[in-house]
């Protein structure tokens, strides 16, 4: 027998598995291993903008690493849905290019809040996840982004002045 072999029977046994076991990002209900993937892969560094006419676009399925402002700053092209304290707090905004209509996953990397904003309203999401032990991602917001062509990604409320996020299409759902 092996040396290791018994070495990991016995720290199965006393309850201290090694590290490649389960890890704090897989308690996801959701089928996350794109997010994952991408949350592991190189990284698109940009600015978010203080207002909508400056923002910088971003796509699906690229890994963006995004620089934000004091929130004081950001004029929102809609209201957030949550209002968060602006001291102390981040915030910034990016033009969302999608080549198709439908649903779509937003991950980030630290608590903040999420919104979509399309045609001057926001975007209603339609479900969230989260783990508080992982940070690649720690947040998933899903939108239903059908109704039209022009978005807006609107983050505020971050503690953090870079954030890390993807843009996916969920998997479709099993019944």
């Amino acid at each position: 027998m092996r040396p290791i072999l018994p070495l990991s029977i016995l720290l199965i046994a006393l309850g201290t598995a090694p590290a490649f076991a389960a890890g704090p990002c897989t308690g996801f209900k959701w089928d996350v291993s794109k997010e994952l993937a991408l949350f592991n892969g190189p990284s698109v560094a940009l600015s978010a903008a203080k207002n909508a006419a400056a923002a910088p676009t971003i796509g699906a399925d690229r890994f963006y690493q995004l620089q934000l402002l004091p929130q004081a700053e950001v004029a929102f092209a809609v209201t957030p849905a949550r209002s968060t304290a602006t001291d102390g707090a981040y915030a910034g905004l990016v033009n969302l290019k999608l080549d198709a209509p439908g649903s779509y996953r937003i991950a980030v990397d630290a608590p903040m809040w999420i919104d979509v904003a399309v045609n001057g309203k926001l975007a209603t999401s339609t479900d969230f996840q989260g783990q508080q032990s992982c940070d690649g991602p720690h947040k998933i917001v899903e939108f239903d982004l059908s109704g039209g062509r022009q978005f807006i990604l609107q983050i505020s409320g971050s503690a953090k002045t870079t954030i890390r996020l993807t843009v996916t299409q969920p998997p479709p759902r099993k019944l």
